[in-house]
């Protein structure tokens, strides 16, 4: 049974602290076994990534080839039914759309001093993009992490993917090749982490890496960051929905274990004015789930981390989402834009009852690559700007220089930097 509180209720506080502190992540300490790869496969390459892969995957890289062709790309593609290939070119065309309007804008302009400043922004030369290939194998993360990356305009984007015993998801393919990626590499886990980043024999170093995984994967792009740029450092998936009492039980149900079927440690939480409707929801998820296909996966999230609280007003939903800055938010109200410029933290919203994450998750246009684990206080969702680095740029000039530059002097002289000051002055004379 899912955890049940009231914000009414004298323990509430103490109760929905350790909701908020209650952690969900993989218990299993990683980071040495992580730490051991990562320099096997600096120091080896190429050897230390096939060795770990047959070990890992089940797979001979050099018999079953390191990288999948074009070919293998278009073949996929081809062999979509054409449903499924409109369905895919639509997100790409939505995601692709939305992405070119978050696109930096840089400046360039002259101060009274006659001081000219700027910004400049620029993509990285190539990226890496990491797709699972196990429970999250998903066509729809390909197209998420891939196009922001070409709008951008990163010149190459390298995928890496794990095979076990050989076997690739065709969609998987398929999408890479929707979303403009260079090239595919049958590798994954921790040792594709570390190939991206140092760059092997086969594989090319890249300056970017994006994309799920499991806990060893997390933790190499943790370790990596700094020799090569990540996304974040992603958790279980999390779901706050808001009602206000007027919604339909079974939509908020399923949007509840839309969520939890992706990971027994994914977490879903109603927020609601109404007890009814709390107890409607509860009863239409014990419904749904005794047909649902992923109900293993699902019922066990629902039941270890699932949780629905009843408040007395919707402005006491507030601070509970701002205290959970849960990576998805539906605000299933009748006034959502009341709420959505109230509170604060959360890594995508999705306004009134007929907009369910998953249509976000899809095709929408926003990135489901969004942070976890309250990190919604402090980061954003996967976006252009990720495959972008900023310059700036400054010219003075004579008469700019004597404008700032006996101030610059002078600081330089109080923190006893005399050659920061001499370089100001010497132009100055």
């Amino acid at each position: 049974m899912p955890q049940r509180l009231d914000a009414r209720a004298p323990e509430f506080a103490a109760a929905f602290a350790a909701l908020v502190d209650a952690k969900r992540d993989d218990a299993a300490d990683v980071s040495a076994t992580v730490a051991g790869i990562i320099a096997d496969v600096k120091a080896r390459g190429d050897a230390a990534v096939a060795e770990l892969t047959a070990r890992f995957d089940r797979v001979q890289l050099d018999a079953a080839g390191w990288e999948l062709t074009a070919a293998e790309m278009d073949a996929a593609l081809a062999g979509l039914s054409p449903d499924l290939r409109a369905a895919l070119d639509l997100a790409a065309t939505r995601i692709r759309d939305f992405h070119e309007r978050q696109k930096p804008v840089g400046n360039d302009a002259v101060d009274t001093a006659g001081v000219r400043t700027g910004v400049r922004w620029t993509p990285v030369d190539a990226a890496g993009l990491y797709v699972p290939g196990g429970r999250a194998a998903y066509p729809s993360s390909v197209l998420m992490n891939a196009i922001p990356a070409v709008v951008a305009g990163v010149r190459d984007l390298v995928m890496v993917t794990p095979t076990p015993d050989g076997a690739i998801n065709p969609l998987v393919l398929a999408a890479a090749r929707v979303a403009g990626v260079s090239r595919v590499f049958r590798v994954g886990g921790a040792q594709a982490i570390a190939a991206l980043a140092f760059g092997t024999g086969r594989i090319p170093k890249v300056d970017v890496i994006t994309g799920p995984g499991n806990a060893f994967v997390a933790e190499a792009k943790r370790q990596l960051y700094g020799t090569v740029g990540i996304d974040m450092v992603a958790g279980p998936s999390e779901v706050v929905i808001v009602s206000d009492g007027g919604s339909n039980p079974d939509w908020i149900a399923a949007d509840l274990l839309a969520q939890a079927e992706h990971d027994p440690v994914a977490q879903s939480i109603l927020i609601t004015t109404s007890a009814a409707e709390a107890d409607a929801v509860e009863t239409a998820v014990a419904r749904q789930l005794e047909t649902l296909s992923t109900a293993a996966v699902a019922g066990a999230s629902w039941r270890n981390f699932g949780a629905i609280i009843t408040i007395g007003d919707l402005a006491d939903a507030l601070p509970l989402l701002d205290a959970l800055a849960p990576e998805h938010a539906e605000l299933m109200v009748d006034d959502p834009d009341w709420l959505f410029q109230r509170m604060r933290h959360a890594g995508s919203v999705f306004l009134g009852r007929h907009t369910p994450e998953a249509a976000g998750d899809y095709l929408a246009g926003p990135n489901h690559v969004l942070p976890t684990g309250r990190r919604a206080r402090f980061a954003s969702g996967l976006s252009v700007a990720d495959f972008m680095k900023r310059t700036t740029f400054l010219d003075c000039g004579p008469r700019g220089l004597a404008a700032i530059g006996p101030a610059g002097a002078a600081i330089a002289d109080v923190e006893g930097l005399a050659a920061h000051a001499a370089s100001i002055r010497l132009r100055l004379r």
